[in-house]
């Protein structure tokens, strides 16, 4: 079968990718098959094994690009002085770069357990890199005296689920404007750390 006009890898391959993210945040990795994803893309369901070998792979791959593109920003923002003020910059960070990117978070978060050992493993490593930042600047406020912590691990998890959860709830074009969400979970992270 001849392969249809316009199907090139640079158009399809990520045709494939943002109907799979989309699909996936909508339904769930297990309740989508790939001929719902060749489908939504336009192509013969066979055809999405030139893209990606298997779906699995495509979850990896949706996460890994996730994780990637997260640590890439958080290694060119501005997270730099005291203690405090590096905590404030990783909240306000974190909300920034997460609100645009709903199907994303999701797909980051909550598909973890669909995927196999060994890339699960690899998406933990990633995620360990990223929780390790905040756990290093939390580390830094227990040594100034600033932040009281029963625990630095758990706090650490506390606060990202809780910038995480922002994604529950916001819409666009909704009463609050980001910059006005980055100031009060600032504040709530703040309160939630102070000694």
């Amino acid at each position: 079968m001849a392969r249809k006009q316009g199907s090139h890898s640079d158009i399809t391959g990520p045709k494939v990718r943002a109907a799979a993210l989309r699909l996936i945040a909508q339904h769930g990795f297990a309740a989508v098959s790939m001929r719902q994803i060749a489908a939504e893309v336009g192509v013969q369901a066979g055809a999405l094994y030139n893209y990606t070998p298997d779906k699995q792979s495509l979850l990896f791959d949706l996460m890994q690009t996730h994780m990637d593109e997260l640590l890439l920003a958080l290694k060119d923002a501005e997270i730099a002085g005291t203690a405090m003020e590096q905590l404030e910059a990783f909240t306000r960070f974190h909300i920034r770069f997460h609100i645009p990117r709903p199907d994303q978070v999701f797909v980051a978060y909550m598909e973890l357990r669909n995927l196999a050992a060994e890339n699960f493993t690899k998406i933990e490593q990633l995620r360990r890199t990223y929780e390790d930042q905040l756990e290093r600047i939390l580390g830094l406020g227990e040594t100034e005296g600033v932040f009281n912590l029963p625990d630095k691990r758990i706090t650490t998890l506390a606060l990202i689920a809780l910038l995480t959860g922002v994604n529950n709830w916001y819409r666009e074009g909704g009463r609050l404007e980001v910059a006005r969400i980055e100031t009060i979970y600032w504040d709530l992270v703040r309160k939630a750390v102070a000694s």
